[in-house]
């Protein structure tokens, strides 16, 4: 009897996609790198924590696509759908509320629809949250911790949002009229739009920056942008005695977006209004429905402490160590592998 080709799978078909994507050297690079975080945060005396991946509960930001899986078992026998959590800031935020101050967590996150260079829809999120911080003082802190796990030296831009579009598009975000944020782009870019889709005039300004301002950030020192305006502020506080003003940043290192952090917004009665805001948005588009966030508006109805919040993405910040163009070079096993 002939051997069966190691190469082919019992139907006959040749099948290499076994393989892993990245190299030994890659995944011992990354358990260097995960021990390098822990070690920056026990210094800095921040707990570790972990929070369910699966929840009841959703971000309902219709910027983000949720997955969802339908649980039966005890206590629901006619089953019950759970979401992979975006990000696991709704939970961090219950802990807070709980008194259990400064905390961070290495987990994995889901979104739908995402994959490419830089995307895949399973990846790897550090999330922190640090209590009596503002938005700046978490900038220094990020600037710190991604200073002392990439070797650099040199201190990090900070432009405001309105700054940097004025710098690299000439455009002023606060004050350009719908009109001229579409002229821009029909101007100066190769933006494809299809006729009759829907634009609004936020849609603009997020074409523009990740098509005009994010790319010249590549030749540029580690960046901060800051004070979003306040329709980019899901979950940051809009500053107080500054119309339209997010206290929220992002942080962009060889032009790629690593961090997106901000002043967390503790206002129940307000963020209560942001989510059906945004389910109403996600209605329009007729994307699927999610729950209200009962539990988190409960946990800001009892008192979230005054703190200042961040997401990075561990898998690009491990990209930028090791000077790798895509996500697949580091990755086990990407979602065309999984």
């Amino acid at each position: 009897m002939n051997a069966i080709p190691r190469n082919k799978s019992n139907a006959g078909i040749v099948s290499d996609d076994w393989h892993p994507t990245t190299t030994r050297e890659h995944l011992q690079e990354r358990a260097r790198l995960l021990k390098d975080v822990r070690t920056f945060f026990d210094a800095h005396d921040i707990l570790e924590v972990e929070t369910p991946l699966l929840c009841a509960e959703t971000n309902p930001d219709p910027n983000l696509s949720s997955m969802s899986t339908h649980y039966t078992g005890p206590g629901y026998p006619q089953g019950k759908r759970l979401y992979l959590q975006t990000s696991p800031e709704f939970a961090m935020k219950r802990l807070l509320a709980s008194g259990n101050g400064s905390i961070y967590q290495i987990c994995k996150a889901f979104r739908d629809g995402e994959a490419g260079r830089l995307h895949n829809p399973e990846f790897t999120l550090l999330e922190w949250y640090r209590l009596e911080y503002d938005y700046h003082m978490l900038m220094d802190e990020v600037e710190e911790f991604v200073s002392s796990l990439l070797g650099l030296e040199a201190r990090f831009q900070r432009l405001t949002y309105k700054h940097a579009f004025e710098r690299y598009t000439g455009l002023d975000p606060h004050a350009a009229s719908y009109e001229a944020l579409q002229r821009y782009v029909d101007r100066f870019t190769n933006i494809q739009v299809n006729d009759g889709a829907a634009v609004d005039f936020d849609a603009w300004l997020d074409l523009i920056m990740s098509h005009v301002v994010e790319p010249q950030l590549a030749t540029e020192r580690p960046t901060f942008i800051y004070d979003y305006p306040a329709s980019k502020a899901a979950l940051a506080t809009v500053r107080n005695g500054v119309s339209g003003i997010a206290e929220r940043f992002e942080l962009f290192v060889a032009g790629i977006e690593l961090a997106n952090g901000f002043r967390e917004l503790s206002n129940k009665e307000e963020q209560q209004l942001r989510f059906e805001r945004h389910r109403e948005q996600r209605q329009r588009s007729k994307m699927p429905h999610v729950p209200c966030a009962d539990r988190l508006l409960a946990a800001l109805d009892y008192g979230l402490p005054s703190c200042a919040g961040v997401a990075l993405g561990l898998d690009r910040l491990l990209m930028i160590r090791l000077k790798v163009d895509h996500i697949k070079d580091i990755l086990a096993f990407p979602v065309d592998r999984a």
